[in-house]
């Protein structure tokens, strides 16, 4: 704590935080332990990040859990504010929906943004999620086989 005050008088810099114009704030923040990620390229503010799991056990259809995912994501929650704290209101909105499944590429962006009843949507695929076997594959259902697939989703609303 004392090293960390010095700095700040001093005008040194200490990893995570410019001493020089440090403010108490920053240096207690630092203090605890807590840092502010980085924003997306060309945001202004992070108002927060949602996450969600979404699945498809019968079909082996990325995008189904990846809908699923983010429907899981958002469907909990209620911004009556996002007109007073983000500049144009939900027109100007930003969402950065970062997916996470086994198979990107065969995942249909179009169907993940309806989804989204407003906001400027930017989506990340990634290799990542679950394949798993669901114990059964039902023809009538579309399985080819009784792989499974699970998704997640990472949500970020700003500005």
């Amino acid at each position: 704590v004392e090293m960390v005050r010095a700095a700040a008088r001093l005008g040194r810099q200490l990893p995570g935080v410019r001493a020089q114009g440090a403010t108490t704030t920053s240096v207690r923040a630092m203090m605890d332990g807590r840092r502010e990620g980085k924003a997306p390229d060309g945001w202004k503010q992070v108002l927060f990040i949602e996450t969600g799991v979404g699945a498809d056990q019968h079909g082996q259809d990325a995008t189904k859990a990846c809908v699923r995912a983010c429907r899981n994501s958002i469907e909990f929650n209620s911004i009556p504010s996002i007109s007073k704290i983000v500049p144009g209101g939900y027109d100007q909105m930003r969402l950065y929906v970062k997916i996470g499944t086994p198979f990107p590429e065969t995942v249909r962006t179009e169907e993940l943004e309806k989804v989204f009843p407003y906001g400027k949507i930017q989506f990340e695929v990634v290799e990542g999620g679950l394949k798993w076997q669901s114990g059964i594959a039902i023809d009538a259902l579309g399985d080819s086989n009784d792989d499974a697939i699970t998704a997640v989703a990472a949500v970020t609303v700003g500005y």
